[in-house]
């Protein structure tokens, strides 16, 4: 993702304690010596949903409630209070699972969602779009690069698809409730989406107070934007041209592409990568669901189930000669990594950038288009003691017998969510119910 070519990751950053409150129970331990105890797959996804879902609630940036960029349990961190917008776009609706699974009391997720939804309303914002980080304390912009230090249109995205399912959960509620979900739908419709546009059939991700579109960085072609265009679309005061979509992102149906790899047809070009990482078939599709959705161009669940097989087929094949990789093993996409030195990095792994890392969170998130090949993953992860006290572990690397006990918010939030989405379709339901994403996806020629 080029996006994520801009970060430098910071290696000393502050851990924080947690509330052992509702929901509370004894983390996994790695170091603990006693046998690992078998689990079914019914158990396994009720322990990773639970687990995974302290990292927005105990682990959450402690003024605003927000989630955390990150959170790592192997060193002191000096980021605790740096709020990632696309990662708590993904904690709103990682909250209302909670909620829903009974970690949580409807009251303490209406509390906390509160919280969240004041932050965000007092935060920097420009043209209605939030940037990238922000700091909790203050809800200041921090800058993610030296020109990036605005707006954040995907991030923005991410966000507002969590906006939009507090919305419509709280939409039939109590009076306070009701104005809970006013306010989140307040919110995501204050975005500017056509500013974003340059008055060109385009959109471009970023905006500077300083540097303006300096950056330049349009979205277009396969990857993690397509529910930028939708949300545009969908938008009732600021919507973008239809023509941004086929024109711009689509490339005027350029986007379609009659490769293959293992006999799989890849069906959209992946921005020109080849494969590409797996979370973009997850961040879209946190809410957007791809079950039935199709348009000229694809038809979207064929597509992420295609580009899960490709990456678990390049894993089994393992052409690499990796230690473990296979059927149990496997899962690429963007995360922490391993450098050559052994240090810590990131890395937007994917079979054309294999360097022997693999990220739960890839197979994980994938458990709707590959929930049996997804569950032996998930049961090898648990059974080689990757669960720490938020979920399991971001990356590791059986080949260099290598784990960073860290986690990051992008790569958490999509694991709780996508395994509710193959259990009950709870968000996916609650965001294809809203009247103005309907109309969106009707604007742009989609059926769903």
């Amino acid at each position: 993702m080029k996006k994520l070519s801009f970060i430098i990751i910071l290696t000393i950053l502050l851990g924080c304690g947690k509330d052992e409150g509702p929901g509370y129970q004894e983390p996994y331990d790695p170091n603990d010596d006693d046998p690992v105890i078998p689990l079914t797959d019914e158990e396994l996804l009720d322990l990773t949903q639970q687990e995974t879902f302290k990292y927005f609630w105990d682990y959450a940036e402690s003024n605003s409630g927000a989630a955390r960029e990150r959170y790592h349990t192997d060193e002191p961190s000096n980021s605790q209070n740096v709020v990632t917008t696309g990662g708590s776009g993904f904690g709103l609706m990682a909250i209302l699972v909670g909620i829903e699974r009974g970690y949580i009391t409807r009251a303490e997720g209406f509390n906390r969602l509160s919280q969240i939804l004041d932050f965000f309303e007092g935060a920097d914002r420009f043209h209605g779009v939030w940037p990238h980080w922000l700091n909790g304390t203050n809800g200041n912009v921090i800058p993610f690069s030296p020109q990036d230090n605005g707006g954040d249109l995907v991030e923005t995205a991410f966000l507002a698809q969590g906006l939009i399912c507090v919305n419509e959960y709280f939409k039939n509620g109590s009076a306070e409730e009701m104005a809970l979900s006013q306010q989140a739908d307040v919110l995501w419709k204050g975005i500017e989406w056509d500013w974003y546009t340059q008055n060109q059939n385009a959109l471009y991700w970023h905006w500077s107070p300083t540097d303006g579109f300096a950056i330049n960085l349009e979205l277009q072609g396969y990857n993690e934007t397509l529910i930028a265009f939708i949300l545009g679309a969908a938008s009732p005061d600021y919507p973008i041209p239809v023509a941004a979509y086929h024109e711009g992102w689509a490339n005027n149906g350029s986007i379609v592409s009659p490769a293959n790899q293992y006999g799989i047809p890849l069906i959209l070009d992946h921005a020109g990568t080849g494969t590409g990482p797996l979370f973009w078939a997850h961040y879209s599709y946190l809410g957007l669901d791809p079950r039935n959705l199709s348009d000229q161009y694809a038809n979207y669940w064929d597509l992420n189930v295609n580009h899960t097989n490709i990456n678990y087929q390049f894993c089994v094949n393992n052409p690499n000669n990796y230690v473990d990789y296979g059927p149990n093993c496997w899962g690429l996409t963007a995360s922490y990594s391993r450098n050559t030195d052994g240090s810590v990095g990131y890395s937007a792994h994917d079979p054309e950038n294999d360097i022997g890392v693999i990220s739960p969170t890839a197979a994980i998130s994938s458990i709707p288009y590959t929930p049996e090949k997804s569950l032996a993953a998930m049961h090898y992860f648990y059974e080689n003691e990757l669960m720490g006290p938020a979920g399991f572990y971001d990356a590791f690397s059986p080949h260099y017998d290598w784990v960073t006990e860290r986690y990051l918010a992008i790569d958490q939030g999509p694991e709780i969510i996508m395994i509710e989405n193959h259990r009950t379709g709870l968000l996916w339901n609650l965001f294809m119910q809203n009247e103005d994403v309907q109309n969106g996806l009707e604007t742009l020629g989609f059926s769903y």
